[in-house]
């Protein structure tokens, strides 16, 4: 790395989250798939409210915050990094950006709503318009588009609108390069915490249509990306405090620690309303903070990790696997518990939850599994872009971008996108 005046600093980036594959980070994403599955299951079995066990159940759907703060991370350490360098230009063209994202996601996502409306019935008299925005990611912002079966692909529809804009967030930060840079992290925590306001607006009485839920637009979930973007930033810059907060190997329980209290005071009936509600504004925006508390003190200990920090389950193969495969569980979950209550012969909203979730997460697992080794890697190796000899180098040949062990193929590995939901009708968080 250079300085803006052309000389090496060799202060910037070298935590090993800078670049590369960080196996934790796939532990991580296991772990918020199968939280928000758990979520789904709980609301079907009537087990999401009244005990404090059913509160922590549907409130998981928190980890929504953690993929969205996960894809802000991974897609901006590249970017973050380019800037710290005071280098002219872009980190990648936004092109090949874009088309990586494309690649990443479309595939297999296509595949699910051909399923879903075709082995729905309900789905069989939807309209030319809700094929075409569930196609193209863009229901959230045509009314009644969420059907049966692909409800929680809302906030795949969210993240794909962050992709579609990050090239114009690196444009509008172009400046902040070299010796400028430390106005990054103001920057995007202001943008961040501005955005909490947006449930504060009078949308409807403005112009909005009612038959549109603000609460799952994308500008009302911006500091969930924040959170990811300053975590980029701070894995690019020269360490400083919060690194050193994070050097001890027992740090990261005190981080996991403060994730955990601000999961529990989402669940407090006197300040939250249970289950999957429409809440006030107010109590959106209250929720949708926590929700990025959450993803940055889960994410932090592990992405300001010094070299040779380990972290033995979330690294483990087992659970990197799941990680890998943690897409395909995020797509088909939900429609696989439609199925599941058919299979269990158990009625819809009658218990027997631990039942319910051990078939929806086996079922679920096993067709991810699939997925990624009959659609994922091979889109991913026929289609994706090769890598531009121009981009800012990252260590051990895997992508700049992303987050997988590297096969030499110069792609997008480790998905920066793997949304989790709730449902259509709640704010989710």
């Amino acid at each position: 790395m250079k300085n803006a005046n052309g000389t090496p600093d060799h202060r910037v980036g070298t935590l090993p989250a800078a670049r590369g594959f960080v196996p934790a980070l796939e532990g991580l994403r296991a772990m918020a798939a199968f939280a928000v599955l758990t979520t789904h299951v709980a609301f079907q079995t009537a087990s999401s409210t009244g005990s404090a066990i059913h509160r922590i159940w549907g409130r998981m759907d928190l980890s929504v915050a953690v993929f969205f703060a996960l894809s802000g991370f991974l897609l901006w350490r590249v970017h973050a990094l380019h800037a710290r360098s005071g280098a002219p230009g872009t980190a990648r063209p936004a092109r090949t950006y874009l088309r990586s994202r494309l690649v990443r996601i479309m595939p297999a996502y296509l595949l699910l709503v051909a399923a879903a409306f075709l082995l729905l019935p309900q789905n069989a008299s939807s309209p030319l318009t809700t094929w075409t925005a569930n196609l193209t990611l863009t229901q959230v912002f045509v009314p009644d588009s969420l059907v049966e079966g692909l409800t929680h692909a809302w906030s795949l529809s969210v993240e794909m609108t962050f992709y579609i804009v990050l090239p114009l967030l690196w444009w509008a930060l172009a400046r902040l390069r070299g010796a400028a840079a430390r106005w990054r992290i103001p920057v995007i925590a202001g943008v961040g915490v501005l955005s909490l306001g947006w449930a504060l607006v009078p949308w409807y009485e403005l112009g909005l249509p009612e038959r549109l839920n603000d609460q799952i637009l994308p500008p009302a979930f911006a500091s969930w990306f924040a959170a990811g973007m300053i975590l980029a930033e701070l894995v690019a810059a020269p360490q400083g405090r919060m690194a050193a907060l994070a050097r001890h190997r027992h740090a990261r329980w005190g981080w996991w620690a403060l994730a955990a209290t601000a999961f529990a005071a989402s669940t407090v009936p006197q300040w939250f309303t249970e289950g999957f509600v429409h809440p006030s504004g107010p109590e959106f925006a209250a929720r949708t903070a926590l929700g990025a508390a959450v993803a940055f003190f889960l994410l932090a200990p592990v992405a300001l990790a010094q070299e040779g920090q380990r972290f033995a389950v979330l690294g483990s193969g087992p659970v990197t696997m799941l990680g890998r495969w943690s897409y395909g569980v995020f797509l088909w979950h939900v429609l696989v518990l439609h199925f599941a209550f058919q299979i269990a012969f158990v009625p819809m909203f009658s218990g027997r939850m631990l039942e319910i979730w051990l078939l929806t997460a086996a079922v679920s697992t096993v067709i991810a599994a699939v997925s990624y080794s009959l659609v994922e890697e091979p889109s991913r190796r026929w289609l994706s872009p090769r890598r531009d000899p121009g981009a800012l180098p990252v260590s051990d040949g895997r992508s700049d971008d992303d987050n997988a062990p590297t096969d030499g193929t110069p792609t997008d590995g480790q998905p920066a996108a793997n949304p989790a939901q709730t449902s259509p009708n709640t704010v989710a968080t």
